[in-house]
């Protein structure tokens, strides 16, 4: 029998409860390591997903707790748009991403996550990536520990600019 081992997974499953927005970071960067955060615009910021569905997924999001994209000012929806064009950029040059896959998931009944604070998803795809594993094992794999992926996309991103 073969084991895929993802120890990360267990915090997230036997977390506690959090009434802390993921969404909202606010100024202090301080804990963006530890949050994940690799990038950040002056009305929005680039996240890693801490559960991605491939390696380099990522998430962008207004800094204003916000539920649905109708409520997001022009200001911010290009300032997103541009961190999308970014991450692309980004994930191309560090994960050589062929593709990508990218959306809003707006409210629950979309199958969003977090419904309270929206979020774009980003993520990079190869050619091939899909595989026996999701179908047969519902498992993904994720080729590269995520702590070494941040570090390698933070680095990215402050050699990029908007």
């Amino acid at each position: 029998m073969d084991r895929l081992w993802a120890p990360w997974r267990l915090e997230y499953i036997q977390g506690p409860e959090n009434d802390r927005c993921i969404f909202c970071v606010g100024e202090d960067t301080a804990e963006d390591q530890s949050r994940l955060v690799v990038a950040r615009g002056e009305h929005s910021y680039v996240i890693m997903n801490r559960y991605p569905y491939s390696n380099g997924h990522m998430m962008i999001s207004p800094y204003r707790h916000l539920s649905d994209s109708a409520e997001l000012e022009n200001h911010e929806i290009l300032e997103i748009h541009q961190l999308m064009v970014l991450s692309q950029r980004v994930l191309r040059e560090v994960c050589a991403a062929q593709g990508f896959n990218i959306g809003w998931n707006i409210g629950q009944a979309s199958g969003a996550g977090i419904a309270d604070h929206i979020h774009m998803h980003i993520v990079p795809r190869w050619v091939g990536d899909s595989n026996f594993m999701p179908i047969l094992a519902d498992t993904r794999v994720i080729p590269q520990h995520i702590e070494k992926t941040y570090s390698l996309l933070a680095k990215a991103f402050s050699e990029f600019s908007l």
